[in-house]
């Protein structure tokens, strides 16, 4: 007998896996699945029974997309989950204050693994209109990334500023898979309680319960939230992008390569003083340069960080 499955957490060769029929069961898996890769979770997979409530993960299907982090030092990738379609990235109005580079970072993460990103800028009852909420929606826009408007401790609360807001984004979520990313304090645990019905609840790294049927979990697993599936990973906490190149950098920047090959040089450094730059070259005034010259500054600030770090050092 052979069933299809997801694999929702795992320990060493053990996995937890959840059936098309809604079970969860245990598995091993094959040695032979384990020499080059070890299964993740998210991994589609076919189980094998072996007896009585005994399973095997004999294959593991072909992956659509994997959330990993590059190991310069052994010229390889760690993968830490597969199978997910978008970046669940949420942001505060206010408590901790809003970071633009801190988003820039993460659709760092993002354009690398080749995601979507719904950016969600919760506590918008706090805000005080301290940053241009419109031009933080519309500066990411053009790479795909859809922006969002809500009040996580008050899901009736409607968008004053953006066009979407908590019901837009339940419907974006909805038959998906996104991994969940952004600061501690931006009220994440509180909007996966809302957007899942209540039957989801992140406490402090771990999964509460909050009432009968509530799914449990620890980090680095699936979580069933209903509509949709959630990977919570503390594999991408960590907002250092000094595994990158100063190549996949910009690679991870579209926007601002495709300015780069506008410049004179090839060497351009886009200084405020540089020759021939495009960037320099453009109206300040003009709200598509101020656009650009914000993603440009974070690219260079990031730039700067990995390119004074030894390769040597580099983890």
């Amino acid at each position: 007998m052979s069933l299809n499955a997801r694999i929702f957490s795992s320990n060493k060769r053990t996995f937890d896996c959840l059936t098309a029929d809604g079970d969860i069961v245990s598995a091993t898996a094959l040695a032979k699945l384990l020499k080059h890769e070890h299964l993740v979770v998210g991994d589609h997979v076919v189980l094998e029974a072996e007896g009585e409530g005994q399973w095997t993960i004999t294959e593991a299907r072909e992956r659509t997309s994997t959330i990993f982090r590059n190991i310069p030092r052994e010229k390889t990738k760690k993968i830490i989950a597969a199978n997910v379609d978008k970046v669940l990235l949420v942001v505060s109005a206010e408590l901790p204050a809003y970071k633009r580079g801190l988003v820039d970072r993460y659709l760092v993460r993002a354009h690398q693994w080749g995601l979507s990103t719904l950016l969600v800028f919760n506590k918008m009852d706090l805000f005080k209109g301290d940053f241009d909420i419109k031009f933080e929606a519309e500066r990411v826009a053009p790479l795909g990334v859809s922006a969002f408007e809500v009040c996580a401790e008050n899901p009736d609360y409607r968008p004053r500023h953006l066009a979407h807001g908590f019901d837009e984004l339940h419907a974006a979520l909805e038959h998906s898979t996104a991994i969940l990313l952004g600061q501690s304090g931006v009220g994440k645990s509180r909007l996966i309680t809302e957007l899942s019905g209540g039957e989801v609840e992140l406490l402090s790294g771990e999964m509460g319960k909050v009432g009968k049927g509530m799914h449990t979990t620890t980090w680095a697993e699936l979580v069933d939230c209903g509509d949709f599936t959630l990977v919570d990973s503390p594999g991408v906490r960590s907002m250092s992008l000094s595994d990158l190149t100063e190549e996949e950098l910009l690679s991870c920047f579209p926007d601002v390569a495709e300015g780069s090959v506008r410049c004179k040089f090839r060497n351009c450094g886009h200084d405020e003083h540089s020759k021939g730059c495009w960037f320099r070259a453009q109206n300040e005034e003009d709200h598509a340069t101020r656009v650009i010259l914000s993603r440009l500054e974070t690219f260079q600030r990031i730039r700067l960080e990995i390119t004074q770090i030894p390769e040597w050092e580099k983890k």
